[in-house]
């Protein structure tokens, strides 16, 4: 565990201070977030053109269902010549970069996802000779399944030779990806990549032309910019602001005609960096495990309680914790890590990769017909023998609390 613990710190960067300046660092970042400028330098450019054409309405199909796929922390580099970290010494040789290909190609075949979210650190861009050649390996395996997907950025996508923003740019010209630079509508906002998809109801039914699910994606930064503040960045205001606008705009039209409902649609969120929430739980309140701490930003920007107040987020979902694959509920909200995916991430030598899956499930109407969404669960597949499934739980019961375990 020493040794790994090492890896960690090389990897994450993880940086520390100690417990009684820790409190003196929030009351001055609390002050400082109100004086950090706005970085414009995302909206300040062009809003890069997308190579395909968007889908004009994604929806739930005739099963009712909609399952995402989520893989968090590639951390893909350049194929083959590199090699795994962290495997039993039987697995050593022969694996590298494309053993985390074939765990997405397995995931595939077995979960046959509607979609699939990438949650960041798709490259390592220190030990990326290419950082383009290295995005295009690292979500071949979607690409080639003509799967919708979706990415965020983490904190060492751009560490190679491709800027933050030039890494986006570049996915969102990848085939089959539903990823956006930044929202059109934003004229100010900081990080890249954030946006939000809107799912419709199965064709044909009352709620063909409602968003019935909601996804929204923002980019969590990678390192503070603002000197006295130590550590990983965090979702700014501006976000925030997008977030608040975009929320309270699907709920006005999920809650008029036709078939006005009386509450929100379900929303997700997926970032990479976790909350400082994602630290609230002990072993007694969550699902999975927790192998390390959790390497939030040193300030809490308050995002966790946009999502309450918002009353729509019913779970969010994060990487960055490569050891952590726990789901916990706290204020209403389960808080998700999907465990380490990479091979040449850090991980733990005999705890397999693992993936997560959820899906979203729609009501039956009286009629017969398909409804809103009533349920969403989740549960992880480990890159094993067998593909195990572990830890199924519901995350959300429109009739209930929503968390209870199958």
């Amino acid at each position: 565990m020493a040794q790994a613990s090492s890896v960690v710190n090389m990897n994450k960067r993880k940086l520390y201070f100690s417990l009684p300046f820790h409190g003196f660092v929030v009351a001055m970042s609390v002050l400082l977030l109100c004086f950090v400028p706005i970085n414009v330098s995302a909206a300040a450019r062009r809003q890069p053109q997308q190579l395909q054409q968007l889908p004009q309405k994604l929806r739930f199909g005739r099963s009712g269902e909609f399952k995402i796929l989520q893989v968090a922390d590639m951390h893909y580099a350049n194929g083959k010549t590199t090699p795994c970290l962290y495997v039993l010494p039987s697995q050593v040789h022969g694996c590298s970069d494309l053993n985390t290909s074939a765990f997405i190609q397995r995931m595939i075949e077995a979960e046959k996802p509607n979609f699939i979210v990438f949650t960041g650190d798709n490259i390592f861009g220190f030990d990326a000779t290419d950082s383009a050649k290295s995005l295009n390996a690292a979500f071949a395996p979607a690409i080639a399944a003509r799967i919708p997907w979706a990415a965020v950025l983490g904190n060492h996508d751009q560490e190679g030779t491709l800027s933050r923003g030039g890494v986006m740019k570049h996915i969102i010209r990848l085939k089959h990806t539903l990823s956006q630079f930044n929202p059109s509508e934003a004229h100010i906002i900081d990080g890249f990549g954030n946006y939000n998809l809107e799912f419709g109801g199965v064709e044909g039914s009352g709620f063909a032309n409602k968003s019935v699910l909601n996804l929204y994606f923002l980019d969590s930064g990678d390192y503070s910019t603002v000197p006295a503040i130590p550590g990983y960045g965090w979702i700014k205001s501006s976000q925030q602001l997008w977030f608040q606008r975009t929320s309270a705009k699907l709920r006005r039209a999920y809650m008029s005609p036709p078939k006005a409902q009386n509450s929100s649609a379900p929303g997700l969120v997926y970032f990479h960096i976790p909350l400082p929430e994602f630290a609230s739980f002990d072993s007694s309140n969550f699902t999975g495990v927790r192998q390390e701490s959790a390497s939030s930003a040193s300030v809490n920007s308050g995002f966790f309680t946009t999502m309450v107040e918002a009353a729509d987020v019913k779970a969010v979902f994060t990487g960055h914790d490569h050891l952590n694959d726990f789901c916990g509920q706290l204020t209403g909200i389960q808080l998700c890590y999907a465990g380490g995916f990479g091979y040449q991430a850090y991980g733990k030598a005999g705890w397999p990769r693992r993936a997560r899956m959820v899906v979203a499930s729609l009501e039956k109407t009286d009629k017969g017909g398909w409804g809103a969404v009533k349920s969403i669960k989740t549960w992880k597949r480990l890159d094993d023998q067998h593909l195990t499934a572990i830890d199924g739980q519901v995350l959300w019961n429109k009739n209930s609390a929503g968390n209870n375990n199958n």
